[in-house]
């Protein structure tokens, strides 16, 4: 394997390991729910999901565990319910 491979390869690891290196700006994902699947989406630090429950309050169970799941990788904005409240 080439050497300039195998640097960039163990970079990747070092950056892997780094997750706040990344931070999402735009993100569209299925979420798999209990009862449906649903569409979670960022855009620019806001949220949206296609569920109901959203429609109504602005956030969901959806959104909540994104947050959750990609904590650091967010903007600030984004790692806030609907009315600023920390998941």
């Amino acid at each position: 394997m080439q050497s300039s491979l195998i640097g960039k390869i163990e970079k990747a690891r070092r950056y892997a390991q780094q997750p706040e290196r990344v931070i999402f700006q735009t993100l569209t994902a299925t979420f798999k729910g209990d009862n449906n699947n649903y569409t979670v989406s960022l855009d620019n630090g806001r949220w949206a999901c296609n569920c109901n429950f959203f429609s109504q309050t602005g956030t969901c169970s959806h959104v909540m565990a994104m947050q959750k799941m990609l904590g650091e990788m967010l903007p600030q904005e984004a790692l806030y319910t609907q009315g600023r409240i920390p998941v």
